[in-house]
């Protein structure tokens, strides 16, 4: 299989597990969304919004939200979720909006999937002029003894690289900013193996390894002492946020 043919599989692999994605992905902290939303914002775009983590919070904000989301099962999953927000099919390379419609672009968990030189005019063309793209990505802390090993027992070398310290983007936008935040997720054994199970690179493994890959997990919690036992696991995280702005000119 090619790398292109293997990495379109992953990335629409998440329809085939929205439900576990919605109940094993965490949110993103308070301080990273802050710093992503440009002041005086009011009509915000999450782009590739998968089943709505980061839709809620803009929502809670009292943000007037649209969300786009490729992914069939994704949609419906965040439609049933919040019914109060629009939910339209659409890719960062479609965008079915129309120009300078929002004041900022959000893309969490998402822009390592784009076609980096065909979504940056596309976010462009749906910014007003002055808008914000921001990138954020919720990386587990493997600086943890333990959480880097369930990043080994998880990786089968056929994770898609999220390129969340250096994302690309580019003209018409500015430099890019960024910011990280360390915070603290607390997870039973049970989101943390739907967290396990929401992987592209887990969803497409075959059955047999896939279950493998679980009990690796939960023989991990069992013989591991800051975990075996407890009610809830404290998974760390770092958050890493990009943000650059619009340049007023237009696209062309």
């Amino acid at each position: 299989m090619s790398d292109a043919r293997f990495r379109s599989e992953q990335a629409g692999s998440f329809g085939l597990a929205a439900e576990t994605y919605d109940r094993g992905r965490p949110g993103y902290p308070e301080e990273a969304v802050a710093w992503l939303i440009p002041a005086g914002a009011r009509r915000v775009l999450d782009l590739g919004a998968g089943t709505g983590q980061l839709t809620r919070q803009l929502a809670a904000w009292g943000l007037e939200v649209v969300a786009v989301e490729p992914s069939d099962g994704m949609r419906e999953q965040l439609a049933r979720s919040l019914p109060s927000v629009p939910v339209l099919g659409g890719s960062a390379e479609d965008i079915p909006l129309d120009d300078g419609a929002v004041d900022a672009v959000l893309v969490a968990q998402a822009w390592h999937w784009v076609d980096v030189e065909r979504a940056v005019p596309e976010v462009a063309r749906v910014l007003a002029p002055g808008g914000r793209l921001g990138l954020v990505w919720n990386i587990r802390d493997e600086r943890v003894g333990w959480v880097a090993e369930l990043g080994r027992i998880m990786h089968r070398g056929t994770e898609q690289d999220m390129g969340s310290t250096n994302p690309r983007v580019g003209a018409p936008f500015g430099p890019i900013e960024r910011h990280d935040v360390e915070w603290i997720n607390p997870v039973t054994l049970d989101t943390l193996l739907e967290l396990v199970r929401s992987r592209s690179y887990i969803i497409t493994l075959p059955a047999g390894e896939r279950a493998s890959v679980l009990t690796e997990v939960r023989e991990l919690v069992a013989r591991r002492p800051e975990l075996a036992g407890r009610p809830t696991i404290d998974l760390p995280y770092v958050t890493h946020c990009s943000r650059a702005t619009r340049w007023p000119a237009s696209v062309s």
